[in-house]
């Protein structure tokens, strides 16, 4: 651990921060194409409870990045985070819904998800560009990941118990005929 510390010493020391923000920015860009080509894809094969659960417990681990000074975030930053990721999670728990097909549930294609989705891309930047002349970037980056994980989280639960829903009225249907 005592290399990585001197890595990300060497990282927020050496680089300019101009640097870090466009890098990040650019990487964020692609990550969010990266989900949406990801989110097109997984729409047309079935959902299930384990392909809802574990997108969150796998993002988790980037908690991991609180371990190092750089990172780490003061409350009250903590606590706009988690209601700024709330109010987002709201957006996509609307937005988000089921079909079946084939006695199978499906994530139905929505374009406000598209549209979500560019719009959070473009909150994020111009919310860097404002942040980032007042909070360090490694603070920054704390601060998006609590963003997201706070809005994912609830997101991934309202889908859970809307899955549940929709597959327990579906059987509910076919018991009756």
């Amino acid at each position: 651990m005592y290399k990585l510390q001197e890595i990300i010493d060497f990282i927020f020391n050496e680089i300019p921060s101009i640097y870090l923000i466009v890098g990040s920015t650019l990487l964020f860009l692609f990550m969010g194409t990266l989900a949406f080509i990801v989110r097109t894809k997984a729409a047309k094969r079935p959902i299930s409870p384990k392909k809802i659960i574990l997108p969150p417990l796998f993002m988790s681990t980037g908690a991991l990045m609180f371990l190092f000074e750089e990172f780490r975030v003061p409350w009250p930053q903590v606590i706009e985070s988690i209601f700024v990721g709330l109010l987002f999670s709201i957006v996509l728990i609307k937005t988000t819904n089921f079909e079946e097909k084939d006695d199978k549930l499906y994530v139905k294609k929505s374009k406000a998800f598209l549209l979500i989705l560019f719009g959070l891309l473009i909150v994020r930047f111009v919310a860097k560009l404002i942040l980032s002349s007042s909070i360090n970037v490694g603070e920054l980056g704390g601060m998006f990941w609590i963003l997201a994980f706070a809005m994912i989280v609830p997101w991934r639960i309202g889908m859970l118990v809307k899955y549940f829903n929709l597959k327990n009225a579906i059987e509910k249907t076919s018991a009756l005929t």
